[in-house]
């Protein structure tokens, strides 16, 4: 039996926005492609509902949204005003550390290129294989691998520059 929109929505809305915020780690942004995603899901609704359900389509269409978004924020460096919920990694016995280090990350996923952390997020937080990853953003797995790499190469520089000494490859501040 096909799903209803409205159900769709409610049933897994807050798993879409989560999907929107690790990309964006902009709740108010995240919560722009969700529904914009979801409004071009409407529109299409009996077209995309299929045995995979519709939520394929609307999680590509939230990276797709995402991917194209022209607007700039002016300042580089944001702290959020609240994390979400089971944010991935290690839980620091003190929650202030978890806070801060969970900042820390953000900031640096921040600097890397649209599509390198789009594939991090994809692999990382979403668990998705790679052939799958390619399939949403539409090129192959070897450019999936290449942007997985130069995303962990410029992590790994950023973190062995330390704090307050983010900077790209090559020198460049």
């Amino acid at each position: 039996m096909p799903v209803e929109f409205t159900e769709f929505v409610l049933g897994r809305s807050h798993a879409l926005l989560r999907f929107a915020y690790l990309l964006t780690g902009d709740r108010h942004l995240a919560e722009d492609l969700t529904q914009e995603a979801l409004v071009r899901a409407h529109r299409r609704w009996a077209g995309i509902v299929s045995d995979e359900g519709p939520e394929p389509y609307v999680r590509k269409a939230i990276l797709r949204l995402y991917l194209s978004w022209r607007r700039r924020r002016s300042s580089g460096e944001r702290p959020f005003a609240e994390l979400p919920e089971g944010l991935p990694g290690t839980v620091a016995a003190d929650p202030a550390e978890h806070v801060a280090a969970a900042d820390a990350m953000w900031a640096l996923l921040r600097k890397l290129p649209r599509s390198q952390r789009a594939v991090m997020v994809l692999r990382y937080y979403e668990d998705l294989p790679d052939a799958e990853i390619a399939r949403l953003l539409g090129c192959s797995t070897s450019t999936v691998r290449v942007h997985a790499f130069h995303a962990l190469q410029k992590l790994r520089v950023a973190l062995a520059a330390g704090p307050g000494r983010v900077h790209a490859p090559g020198g460049r501040r």
